[in-house]
């Protein structure tokens, strides 16, 4: 499944029958990774008066309900809205779903309490690069970010000129495997979501934000073709698929 596809007139050839899924699958188990101080995912049969939506229970069809937070449950991807007053839906504000996307892997720097991600290490990494998407895969990288729950850890997070930087540089879709790309209590200033989506001048409403991806080691740093994939849900925040393909030499 050989295709051609041409970004800023530009053609790069990717095999479609060799995805690199970045996401991580919803769970209704305690184990599912987990983040802002509430409780695992539900996935449980529909049950009215004696009937019981499981075929384990009689009934010829399983028909679940799914009870979870795209925000706090797994891979999800964000609009401004998420930040603003006004409601902006990223079912509506996404509106192209294949990008040129750089993979970067960061080791955050050591400062004071916290661990960060800074404007001199992106720089470093992307040197005059200026991808359309660039996906941040945080060291050290291992599977436990499957299945960890984040509340009260004070992961790792980007500054504020960090986020300026990848805005300037033209990133419209930026994919990092933590909760948030800001600090997890940070008196609700959301520095780098603010900076990123250059929230107090020129909104940006096509740009979005997918959170708590998992990118494997197996995957190499370098230049990919993004598919960007989410859910059809009206709201700031729904969960997504990103799938990277290797671009062919």
């Amino acid at each position: 499944m050989i295709s051609t596809i041409t970004i800023n007139t530009k053609k790069y050839t990717v095999n479609l029958a060799e995805p690199l899924d970045i996401s991580m699958p919803l769970r209704a188990s305690e184990t599912n990774a987990n983040a802002w101080y509430i409780d695992a995912p539900i996935i449980a049969p529909v049950k009215l008066n004696d009937w019981t939506a499981s075929v384990k229970e009689g009934a010829s069809i399983n028909f679940n309900n799914i009870q979870f937070n795209p925000h706090a449950h797994g891979t999800h991807t964000e609009c401004v809205g998420h930040i603003t007053e006004q409601f902006y839906s990223v079912n509506k504000c996404l509106k192209q779903f294949f990008f040129l996307a750089e993979v970067i892997s960061v080791a955050p720097e050591q400062v004071g309490e916290d661990q960060v991600i800074s404007k001199a290490q992106l720089q470093y990494l992307l040197k005059q690069r200026k991808p359309q998407a660039l996906v941040i895969r945080t060291m050290p990288n291992t599977k436990a970010k499957k299945s960890r729950q984040y509340s009260n850890t004070n992961w790792p997070y980007l500054t504020e000129e960090a986020a300026v930087f990848i805005r300037k540089i033209g990133v419209k879709h930026l994919l990092i495997d933590l909760p948030s790309i800001d600090k997890e209590k940070d008196e609700g200033k959301l520095l780098a979501h603010k900076a990123f989506w250059d929230f107090n001048d020129k909104i940006r409403k096509d740009a979005t934000i997918t959170e708590f991806i998992y990118v494997s080691n197996k995957v190499q740093d370098g230049k990919y073709i993004l598919n960007l994939q989410i859910a059809p849900i009206e709201n700031d925040a729904t969960p997504s698929k990103p799938i990277l393909y290797k671009i062919e030499k």
